[in-house]
């Protein structure tokens, strides 16, 4: 038991530090934070349906943490308040939210392509409220503000981590790791 036990915290750090270190690689990045990776948020989504909601969500939580640390957040000059709610919204919770795919685990091509869809939406939503509520513009009405402003990268990002899984989808080998 504890042998695989072992075996699964292995599989999952190495997926959250591959997905770590793609997300250091920019392809377009957003003035006030959030960018555009070269799938990213795959390697950690890949761990919910590998090994359940449990792995998925802790996993995810640890990845949250790392994003959180190698960020600027901190030097942002925010509100005790505002910082709190920032960490929260914009890394704990949304990245965190990842390990929704945990839920699809044994639910086939489809179930793996709609718990992406929907892992990739909840982290939009949350960086979302956060733009209602905390980081709006004065001068534009929040809402329209933080649907632009987030959807600018979270639409590519969600379009390239679709085409991503589409594409481990098929083939077999992944296709044996994901359905073990």
């Amino acid at each position: 038991m504890k042998n695989s036990k072992l075996h699964i915290m292995v599989e999952c750090a190495i997926l959250i530090a591959l997905s770590f270190v793609l997300s250091l690689f920019k392809i377009f990045e957003m003035p006030f934070g959030g960018s555009v990776t070269p799938l990213s948020m795959l390697p950690v989504c890949l761990i919910g349906f590998m090994f359940g909601p449990k792995w998925g969500f802790g996993s995810a939580f640890i990845y949250s943490l790392l994003q959180m640390i190698s960020s600027q957040v901190f030097s942002w000059g925010l509100t005790p308040l505002v910082l709190i709610v920032c960490i929260l919204a914009d890394y704990i919770v949304a990245f965190t939210a990842l390990g929704i795919t945990g839920f699809f685990k044994g639910k086939g091509n489809k179930g793996i392509i709609i718990g992406v869809f929907l892992a990739v939406f909840a982290r939009f939503v949350c960086h979302y409220i956060s733009g209602c509520t905390i980081w709006a513009s004065v001068d534009m009405n929040p809402y329209l503000y933080s649907l632009l402003y987030n959807g600018a990268y979270m639409l590519p990002e969600c379009i390239f981590t679709m085409i991503g899984t589409i594409i481990i989808c098929n083939i077999p080998a992944f296709k044996r790791i994901i359905n073990r």
